[in-house]
């Protein structure tokens, strides 16, 4: 099941995902030694902005883990890990106001945001059983386990292809509350964007895997 043709469709994506785990890491680590003029830490500059945007009632967690930040639209309560949480650099701002992004648009009800809620479900449950069923269908030649293997990984796909404008839109309204709201100068936006744009980067990695991915899936269905 892994030949020639594997290799050629997976191997860039898989070296373009590389990178830009590298590049984010890289990025963030050197924004984090450049301390912002404002001297707010992440969690003051996150409460903030969702303050000025009606949301005071979202809670700002600190949680451990390693840029393990995120939002959770269910308990309306935005999760920053130490580096963000307690730190005034540029990158904590940028990642903060990230998260705060995914407030406002919950707020809002972006429909791309909707869109990935309503299938992260399916996604979760179909996450173990895609790959047994796929691989039993080929197995034991049932064209109907192998079919309902590949519904189930769309269902993956479609969730990372959601993601991209989900993740863009929350980085640019980051910048935006950042701006102007005063918590970062003009000069400093290009270190916050940095930030932002080499996370960014991890999210197109993975979304070009997933497609890559079911179209090799597609692929051995049709050799079948």
């Amino acid at each position: 099941m892994f030949g020639s043709m594997d290799i050629a469709l997976l191997l860039p994506a898989l070296i373009f995902s590389l990178y830009a785990q590298h590049k984010v890491r890289s990025a963030f680590k050197e924004m984090s030694r450049v301390r912002s003029t404002s001297g707010m830490t992440g969690a003051e500059v996150a409460k903030r902005m969702l303050e000025r945007n009606g949301l005071g009632s979202v809670q700002v967690e600190l949680i451990a883990g390693d840029l393990s930040d995120h939002y959770d639209p269910i308990q309306k309560t935005l999760r920053l890990s130490s580096p963000v949480y307690q730190s005034d650099s540029l990158a904590a701002l940028g990642v903060a106001a990230h998260e705060t992004g995914h407030a406002l648009q919950h707020r809002d009800a972006y429909r791309p945001l909707q869109v990935r809620q309503a299938i992260f479900p399916v996604v979760k449950f179909g996450s173990s059983l895609w790959m047994p069923l796929f691989i039993g269908g080929l197995l034991f030649s049932i064209p109907n386990l192998i079919d309902l293997g590949i519904v189930l990984f769309s269902a993956a796909v479609a969730f990372h292809l959601v993601t991209l404008p989900v993740e863009f839109n929350a980085s640019k309204r980051a910048l935006a509350q950042l701006s102007s709201g005063g918590y970062i100068s003009e000069r400093e936006i290009a270190g916050a964007k940095k930030v932002l744009d080499a996370a960014a980067m991890t999210y197109v990695a993975a979304a070009a895997m997933a497609a890559l991915q079911l179209l090799r899936l597609l692929l051995l269905r049709r050799s079948e």
